[in-house]
């Protein structure tokens, strides 16, 4: 018997044993609420159950012991086809999220949105803070409210910029002294108080701690603004769950937090652990730059304080949400995700064998030791984050030789090479304008097509 099917019925019999209503059992069996949390270049050691060397993360830290943890978790190295891959649930090379322009050509006729299929399922969505590369807006993709700020890093008025953003299709210009996590934070909590009886997924997607790095309300002066804005992201956890708690939602809310890519820049040289530093960082095809940190808490449902080593992908997200509200997945797409409901719920499931990244044409297939990128280089990770060491393409060693073949299989059936290749910069961040205006308007023309064909 499935879990959901189990649950109901578990109701049903409680229910009779003893005397309880049916709005007293309805309230049981309400599909949970989902708030996804997705911090901005937040690296995998800089939330201290992690073990970071220099941070402290209370309230994340909060979550992982009353949840569970996950230490192999993976998305693509740049904000944009990051987010792309979250929300859509497929890999770069099919939706041609390849870099971060590219990224602004998805079109919502051609790829759909976690909020899409869970409004299926009855769900009510709102997506907070960063939109970033996507192109439109929430609404186009799903999402029945939004706050959405403009940029990355935007968190304040500064001498050079004035800062702007949209609330529900409504323009506004920052205040001098506002906040952009704090109005973020009260969007949620009105959103929270408007949808309490209804079943929610909020796509929680904070500023911190992108560039520019200022100083938070709470800063002092001549303090590590940096730790200030790491610590005031771990406020903002502490004040959602205040919240939930004083709405009465906690018990049937399921709260998930990850990162876009790893720590940037020269602040991956501070995001150690044990005083070593991860090999690579943002924007590059390194552990640094990938691997995320990851909780799920889920009260009565995820394993107390367990940490798991499962390979989780962030395609995993949207089939993993689907099935736990109920949803349906379309047979006639490709979807990439591959659920991790089962974990989520304290089973050991089917968990990944494998899983793979992509930047531009830049991309590796690994498993749990060996990982392997589009130029057939094989790397050793058993000292992975810290370390990837490069297999000679001589190398005899059995377990690398098994290694190779395995990956270059699923490589071959992934097939890269075929769909969508990058006509950027080659680091990710920028398209060839032309290139791309030629492959929008194709685009254009094969929606124009189906429609056709539909009709």
């Amino acid at each position: 018997m499935k879990n959901n099917e189990f649950l109901k019925a578990a109701g049903i019999v409680a229910a009779g044993l003893l005397g309880l209503n049916s709005s007293a059992h309805a309230k049981e069996t309400k599909k949970p609420n989902i708030i996804f949390i997705l911090a901005d270049d937040l690296g995998y050691p800089e939330i201290s159950c992690n073990g970071s060397d220099n941070y402290k993360t209370p309230n994340i830290d909060k979550l992982a012991s009353q949840g569970l943890r996950f230490t192999h978790a993976y998305a693509a190295p740049l904000s944009g086809p990051s987010r792309a891959v979250i929300l859509s649930g497929r890999y770069a090379f099919r939706t041609g999220a390849t870099n971060q322009d590219a990224t602004g050509e998805m079109s919502p006729a051609v790829e759909t949105f976690i909020p899409t299929y869970l409004k299926k399922a009855g769900y009510v969505s709102s997506c907070i803070g960063k939109w970033g590369q996507l192109p439109l807006g929430p609404a186009e993709f799903g999402f029945d409210d939004y706050l959405r700020f403009y940029g990355s890093g935007v968190y304040m008025n500064t001498p050079e910029k004035t800062q702007k953003y949209t609330e529900n299709g409504a323009d506004y210009v920052m205040k001098d002294m506002e906040y952009m996590p704090d109005l973020m934070n009260n969007h949620l909590n009105n959103f929270l108080e408007k949808n309490q009886k209804n079943p929610f997924f909020i796509y929680y997607s904070l500023s911190e701690v992108h560039g520019l790095i200022l100083p938070t309300p709470e800063s002092k002066p001549n303090s590590d603004i940096y730790a200030d804005n790491i610590t005031y992201m771990d406020e903002l956890v502490g004040k959602l769950r205040a919240k939930l708690d004083q709405l009465k939602l906690t018990d049937n809310t399921i709260i998930i937090f990850f990162s876009d890519n790893g720590a940037a820049g020269g602040r991956a040289n501070r995001a150690t652990i044990g005083g070593r530093r991860l090999i690579g960082q943002k924007g590059s095809m390194e552990e640094g730059g990938s691997l995320e940190p990851l909780i799920v808490y889920w009260p009565g449902v995820t394993p107390v304080n367990k940490v798991s080593n499962d390979l989780i992908s962030s395609t995993d997200f949207l089939p993993t949400f689907t099935e736990i509200a109920g949803s349906t997945l379309p047979k006639d797409k490709i979807l990439d995700g591959q659920s991790f409901n089962a974990q989520i719920h304290g089973q050991k499931g089917t968990p990944r064998t494998s899983l793979f990244v992509q930047l531009a044409n830049n991309y590796w297939v690994r498993n749990a030791d060996w990982k392997l990128n589009q130029s057939g280089e094989l790397f050793d990770m058993s000292k992975a984050p810290f370390e990837e060491i490069l297999v000679p393409a001589t190398s005899t060693n059995p377990a690398a030789i098994e290694a190779r073949k395995t990956l270059q299989a699923e490589m071959d059936r992934l097939n890269p090479a075929a769909g969508y290749h990058d006509e950027g910069s080659g680091d990710g961040r920028h398209s060839n304008k032309a290139k791309n205006k030629e492959k929008k308007e194709a685009r254009k023309e094969a929606v124009k097509n189906k429609k056709t064909d539909e009709e």
